[in-house]
């Protein structure tokens, strides 16, 4: 996907990013192409919302809405300065946002393990500003978080995968992690949504290490697995 821009390898300082604009890319949201779920809400009672980043997001979005449980899906930019970038502005590293999806789940059908156990394997954490040929500040692995059970799992499975891989030769796990409270989720572009089920050959970039997370039960020692 990295078609414009000068795919930047550093993170833009905020005095030096882009500037945006005052109305969103996406005003008026359409349904989810495959779920029928609404794109902005409001989400039934009990549901849970998290936001990931793992490379390009048009293959990240489509692991998550095939999931049991799952209740919507988006694409959009997160983790950076300009308000409501456009692709364009995401793609020059200028705004310092990640490619994001943000993933809305009910608890009770599927665990936040098992939304975490989808993003570890899916992609490799340790390549940085790089996904596989993608490479920029917009295709960091990233995990904004919504609540506290959340984070504990985060921090359980980060520290269980960054032992399986370093076991294969891996690197340092390079995600970065943050509440999503501080930060703004702005939608991507209409055709970005759900891309893979209007494009269905379309691009795909998964990158994983092909190594599994530990199960939850290894890993619960000390953590509300409570989800």
């Amino acid at each position: 996907m990295a078609i414009f821009g000068m795919n930047k390898s550093r993170m833009v300082d905020p005095d030096g990013a882009l500037p945006g604009r005052s109305t969103p890319v996406l005003p008026t949201p359409a349904k989810h192409a495959v779920l029928g779920a609404s794109l902005t809400g409001p989400w039934p009672d009990g549901a849970k919302v998290i936001y990931l980043g793992m490379g390009c997001f048009w293959g990240s979005e489509e692991i998550f809405w095939r999931l049991p449980g799952v209740i919507s899906t988006s694409v959009g930019y997160m983790g950076g300065y300009t308000t409501n970038p456009t692709y364009e502005e995401v793609c020059t590293g200028l705004t310092g946002h990640t490619e994001a999806v943000m993933v809305v789940y009910d608890p009770a059908v599927i665990s936040t393990y098992e939304i975490l156990r989808n993003f570890w394997e899916n992609h490799d954490p340790t390549q940085g500003y790089r996904q596989g040929n993608d490479t920029g500040t917009q295709y960091r692995g990233a995990i904004y978080y919504t609540d506290d059970e959340q984070r504990d799992l985060i921090e359980g499975t980060r520290a269980a995968y960054a032992k399986v891989i370093a076991d294969r030769g891996y690197g340092d796990i390079t995600t970065e992690v943050l509440p999503a409270s501080g930060l703004t989720y702005f939608m991507a572009e209409d055709y970005h949504q759900q891309y893979l089920y209007k494009v269905p050959h379309g691009y795909r970039c998964h990158a994983n290490t092909g190594l599994a997370l530990p199960a939850l039960e290894s890993i619960a020692q000390g953590l509300d697995t409570r989800a």
